[in-house]
């Protein structure tokens, strides 16, 4: 990039968001959602049907983090758990469920972690996804936790994501756990593993 440019904005799903909100709910009702998504400064909500700026997502995300510093990783693991859910509904075939389901973990996990570097875009926005192994992701420069500094793993989230998504599809005890985070002093980028 040149210098003096600015970085385009970069688009990542509405789940990231939208997800959230029924746990917004769930915490406080509509007036807590009504306040915390005001002071991520987000007036309109996304209506699910395109991309939405991941800045928006972002401020959600630290927002929750920062109002909420003992639950909201919990809240957040239980919004990517309905992000998962919601791709297994509508955005992987139920044929290639079914195929993956049937396929040794090995071999499934192999093809689940192609897609989802095929995919990723929608999930890490302008941060990139790096697929280290089947079992293993990295994000460079995740857009979620991006400028902020934290001793915790932040990215339950994508955790979330991961794991739903391989316990469902490749092996039923499938765990993913955070290792290293971007947000961390020295993180170069946030580390995802899964096991099962």
């Amino acid at each position: 990039m040149l210098e003096g440019t600015e970085r385009a904005p970069g688009l990542i799903g509405p789940n990231a968001v939208l997800q959230l909100l029924p746990v917004l709910d769930r915490l406080g009702g509509p007036e807590r959602r009504a306040s915390t998504l005001a002071a991520a400064g987000i007036f309109e909500v996304p209506d699910g049907s395109r991309m939405i700026p991941e800045r928006d997502a972002a401020r959600l995300h630290h927002q929750l983090r920062r109002e909420e510093p003992e639950l909201a990783p919990a809240l957040t693991a239980h919004a990517g758990v309905e992000t998962a859910q919601y791709i297994l509904r509508h955005r992987i075939p139920p044929a290639a469920q079914t195929l993956l389901k049937a396929l040794p973990k090995r071999l499934a996990a192999r093809l689940l972690s192609r897609a989802i570097a095929g995919h990723a875009w929608t999930f890490v926005g302008s941060g990139q996804l790096q697929v280290v192994d089947a079992w293993t992701f990295e994000i460079v420069d995740n857009p979620l936790i991006r400028g902020e500094v934290s001793d915790a793993c932040l990215c339950n989230w994508h955790a979330s994501v991961f794991a739903q998504l391989y316990r469902t599809l490749v092996a039923p005890d499938a765990t993913c756990t955070e290792t290293r985070c971007g947000a961390q002093p020295g993180g170069d980028c946030c580390r995802f593993e899964l096991s099962a």
